[in-house]
């Protein structure tokens, strides 16, 4: 697969089959991925992989938590803006419709959207799940950086025929994360991303892109 197809490919699955992972797949993955770039090759990103009894110990935690209706955790960081203003908003809201039509859930029903939404805590089915962390005293180019590490993560999952959802829904959860990961109190959890063989049998949109010159603009020659 190309570097191209990789990234038209890429996109976040949200149904995996219980096929497993092979741990080589993974180091295979992770150790080529340590090549993303960084500033001053700080590399911030602090990376847990989960699989196994471990997973399904923290997939029953959560889903304990759901069906007991606990409140989210309060969150490290800010995942939006209090107000999103044009487009932002107008994506984000296409999103939110485009998701939750494909699984016949209209915007007033509100336990359906619930419901939908806490599949993230069973990590929609995959087998394996990666949490990345960054040091609490990082800055907003540092989080970047572990931006770009992730998408090199997904783009090379996808040349070994397997796909990702990344999901910072984790947040919400990061003290049911924590009891089973024991991470240093210096880290900040960022992000989960759930990995595995694509369930094609479970149907999902995949969300359109903004026309070129909505986004970039080209000056010169």
């Amino acid at each position: 697969m190309d570097v191209y197809e990789a990234v038209r490919s890429r996109r976040a699955v949200r149904g995996f089959t219980d096929q497993q992972v092979p741990k080589e797949v993974l180091e295979r993955v992770l150790t080529a991925a340590a090549w993303a770039p960084s500033g001053s090759n700080l590399q911030p990103w602090r990376v847990y992989v989960l699989t196994g009894a471990p997973l399904a110990e923290l997939k029953k935690r959560a889903g304990n938590r759901v069906t007991a209706g606990d409140p989210w955790d309060e969150r490290e960081y800010e995942m939006y803006p209090p107000a999103l203003k044009s487009p932002y908003h107008e994506r984000r809201s296409a999103f939110g419709h485009e998701r939750y039509s494909s699984l016949g859930i209209t915007r007033e029903d509100w336990e359906a959207r619930q419901r939908a939404a806490a599949e993230n805590w069973n990590c929609f089915g995959a087998p394996a799940v990666l949490f990345c962390y960054i040091d609490r005293d990082m800055g907003r180019p540092q989080w970047s950086d572990c931006g770009m590490y992730l998408q090199t993560v997904m783009l090379l999952l996808r040349a070994e025929e397997l796909h990702s959802c990344p999901q910072m829904a984790w947040s919400v959860y990061r003290r049911t994360v924590a009891e089973i990961l024991s991470p240093p109190d210096e880290l900040i959890l960022f992000c989960g991303m759930s990995i595995g063989f694509e369930d094609v049998t479970v149907r999902h949109p995949r969300t359109g892109r903004a026309p070129l010159d909505e986004t970039v603009t080209f000056v010169g020659e």
